[in-house]
Formats: C-alpha cells, structure tokens, sequence
C-alpha cells in the first residue's frame, strides 16, 4: 500500500510503499500523532522515520499498480 505523508514546513511530502494493512498503519500514525514517532519501513527494507509532532497529513493509497521500472 502506498501511503503520503506531509511534513509541516517541508515542500515535498515522503512517499513509501509499505506491506501493512489501512488499519495497521493508521494505528501507527496515531500513535505517533499522541507523542512519538512514526516508524514505517518500505518493501526493500527501508526505513523512514518522522517525528508525530511534524506530520501535517497522511494519505493511505490502493497501491503502487502500473509503476514501470525495476524493484
């Protein structure tokens, strides 16, 4: 699933593919929201940390379906 992530102040906003479920990663991003840190880590590994404080939004997408290119 693909979710966006907007950063207060940040032009750009973080775009990660990661394998949980709508209801996993809203619990996280709650979490995080309450006074922590969202800690996601995308289908190759990578992981992106965000302080809860600064997340202006989050956008939880169907997936990454008709992307071209190599994984």
């Amino acid at each position: 699933m693909e979710v966006k992530i907007g950063i207060q102040h940040a032009p750009r906003e973080i775009v990660i593919d990661v394998d949980l479920t709508h209801d996993q990663v809203e619990s996280l991003v709650e979490d995080a929201v309450k006074g922590g840190t969202l800690s996601l880590v995308d289908a190759k590994g990578r992981r992106a940390l965000v302080p809860g404080d600064q997340i202006a939004y989050v956008e939880l997408g169907g997936g990454v379906a008709g992307t071209v290119g190599f994984r």
